[in-house]
């Protein structure tokens, strides 16, 4: 959408937009240039490499024999561009993907959209590097009243909902209200108040009923209120916002409810490692797919099958030089680097697997030239 071909336009045009978004996502080669896309940081992205830092910071007491990179000055660096570019005009902190989108429904998301996925993760982020100024803290406090009142945060008969942006349309979709709760389990984490824990719970009960009998979920509820079904990120988005809560609560509430989206998750990943991109499709097999089958691998304590997606990553997707591809479809590889789906998602999911399972990460103290990264979105 921020093409410089598609402005130049003269007429507007739902299906146009749409073209341009797939044209854009399904090719082979890297079309953005050809296109005039512009390039432009992604929020969701600088959260994922803050968080991707500070675990790369601890696990190497400040990464000096790792990389020539000053790791917590980059992270400073991340965190102050999310508080500089957090979205105005909210009740509290939040941001969105910063660029203009064409939904299915017609409506136009604005760069100035926020949305309770690309602030949870943010969050996630400032939390996590609290220690590093009380601003990060105080930003994320805050970021509760915009999913309350913003998001309009409301119970329902099995517990509650919120809207995942201002855009949402007649559905709910589930794992932005996964994420909504998990935003919520962080901040309960942080500061001890029961409100966060209470509404995180309510948030995952209504989610937890939705679940189907294979033990996954839709995008969205009605599930035909989508063109996803099943899909492997989504449903790892849900499941891991299940596992924070028992990490968080200590208790069983969700223990079946956990063991059988797991049970459906590993049916989503080939013995070899590779990620299907939904219950019933194979391909594309997509680098998202396989970092979100990392974490939930690692949170689950299967760290074997963690490494097994991680190879399996090595083997097919990635390029050299720290840089991974998009896609791997049935017939051909999308050979196309994306800053904020490929790297900021492996480099989070590698750090947070060295973490959780103790893994000493490999050395590699040559810092990669910045010519060798696209920063496409």
């Amino acid at each position: 959408m921020s093409s410089r071909l598609l402005q130049a336009l003269p007429i507007e045009s739902k299906w146009l937009n749409i073209a341009f978004q797939e044209i854009v996502k399904r090719p082979p080669i890297n079309l953005r240039p050809l296109l005039l896309v512009e390039q432009r940081r992604n929020f969701k992205g600088t959260a994922l490499f803050a968080m991707a830092n500070r675990a790369l910071y601890q696990l190497t007491s400040g990464a000096g024999e790792y990389t020539d990179l000053d790791v917590r000055a980059e992270t400073i660096r991340l965190l102050d561009w999310l508080l500089d570019n957090q979205c105005p005009g909210y009740s509290g902190f939040c941001g969105g993907h910063q660029h203009r989108l064409q939904h299915l429904n017609g409506r136009i998301g604005d760069p100035t959209d926020p949305d309770v996925v690309s602030t949870s993760y943010a969050v996630r982020a400032l939390l996590s590097n609290a220690d590093l100024g009380d601003r990060y803290l105080q930003a994320a406090r805050s970021a509760a009243r915009f999913v309350v009142e913003d998001l309009d945060y409301r119970e329902v008969e099995d517990g509650a909902v919120i809207d995942y942006h201002l855009n949402h349309g007649d559905h709910y979709t589930i794992n932005a209200g996964a994420l909504g709760a998990r935003l919520f389990l962080d901040l309960y984490v942080a500061v001890g108040d029961e409100t966060h824990l209470d509404r995180a719970t309510a948030l995952l009960d209504h989610i937890a009923g939705l679940q189907t009998d294979r033990g996954g979920w839709y995008y969205r509820d009605p599930a035909d209120a989508s063109h996803l079904s099943m899909d492997s990120h989504h449903n790892g988005f849900v499941i891991e916002s299940f596992q924070r809560h028992a990490e968080v609560a200590d208790d069983s509430r969700y223990t079946d409810t956990l063991d059988q989206a797991l049970s459906f998750y590993r049916s989503l990943f080939d013995a070899d490692g590779a990620p299907r991109f939904d219950e019933s499709t194979a391909y594309p097999r997509d680098i998202h797919a396989a970092t979100q089958g990392i974490l939930v691998f690692t949170y689950a304590g299967e760290f074997d099958r963690a490494r097994t997606v991680i190879q399996w990553v090595l083997d097919n997707l990635y390029v050299g030089d720290g840089r991974y591809y998009f896609r791997k479809h049935r017939f051909y590889t999308q050979r196309i680097t994306l800053m904020r789906w490929c790297q900021a998602w492996m480099a989070y999911a590698l750090a947070e697997h060295f973490r959780v399972s103790g893994q000493e990460p490999p050395r590699k103290r040559q810092q990669l030239p910045a010519a060798s990264f696209q920063y496409w979105d």
